[in-house]
């Protein structure tokens, strides 16, 4: 006698299709975390269980809770505090991260919490500076924008069903260390009340000159994948 399966075939086809839309929405999450810090999705799978709260995880979240902290101190003329701050925050990335190398404490929420950390924080910090003007406002727009762009572009091709593979861009690398070098010499200029001369035009222009480069860098990479193109501009299949 047959055996007959009790659901019915719709009911089968929409827990398949709601299966596969949590899981693709999940990794277009992280997509947009690893893209808005330059990192690439090929990470070291976590070995701590999920919903496990990590030692990095808590250095991770306090880096969260200075991002208000450095701006307020800003804002407030509290610069001492706000270099203090921002210092402090550059010192616990390196932290976490050697932490959760050494001690196996790599999470799948590290892996989310991690990049979206370090971008808040110098995207605000570049937002309250250029509003302070310590930093020119086309530097501030160009390198919010470039952001925008990229996480645009990587929530419209999820959307559209063709998520862009991230890769690591060193153009991309150098960028987010000029920007976090930039700010922080400007940062430690207010503080201590010292000029850094011609090496702070020669800090910004190269800062625009990165993102400006990793921006079109990810913008071209987009158009071919989108237009079904691979690396080497041939079309696929």
């Amino acid at each position: 006698m047959p055996v007959i399966n009790a659901k019915p075939r719709w009911r089968r086809i929409g827990l398949k299709n709601q299966h596969r839309f949590s899981g693709s929405t999940r990794l277009s999450f992280r997509k947009i975390a690893l893209c808005a810090s330059e990192m690439t999705p090929g990470v070291p799978r976590p070995v701590v269980e999920r919903g496990s709260l990590t030692i990095p995880n808590i250095i991770t979240l306090f880096r969260f809770l200075l991002v208000p902290a450095v701006v307020f101190a800003l804002l407030a003329g509290d610069l001492d505090w706000a270099f203090a701050g921002f210092l402090a925050a550059a010192v616990s990335d390196g932290v976490d991260g050697f932490i959760a190398r050494q001690f196996d404490q790599r999470s799948e929420l590290g892996a989310y919490l991690d990049p979206v950390a370090d971008k808040l924080l110098l995207v605000s910090v570049f937002v309250v500076l250029g509003y302070m003007g310590h930093l020119p406002l086309w530097l501030v727009v160009a390198a919010v924008s470039r952001d925008a762009l990229i996480i645009g572009g990587v929530m419209l091709s999820t959307v559209m069903e063709n998520p862009v593979a991230m890769k690591p861009l060193l153009v991309s690398k150098a960028n987010t260390l000029t920007q976090f070098l930039l700010a922080a010499l400007v940062l430690a200029s207010l503080s201590f009340s010292f000029s850094l001369g011609g090496f702070y035009n020669g800090l910004v222009y190269l800062s625009a000159l990165l993102t400006v480069a990793s921006g079109a860098a990810y913008l071209v990479g987009w158009i071919k994948h989108m237009g079904g193109y691979v690396d080497t501009g041939t079309p696929k299949g």
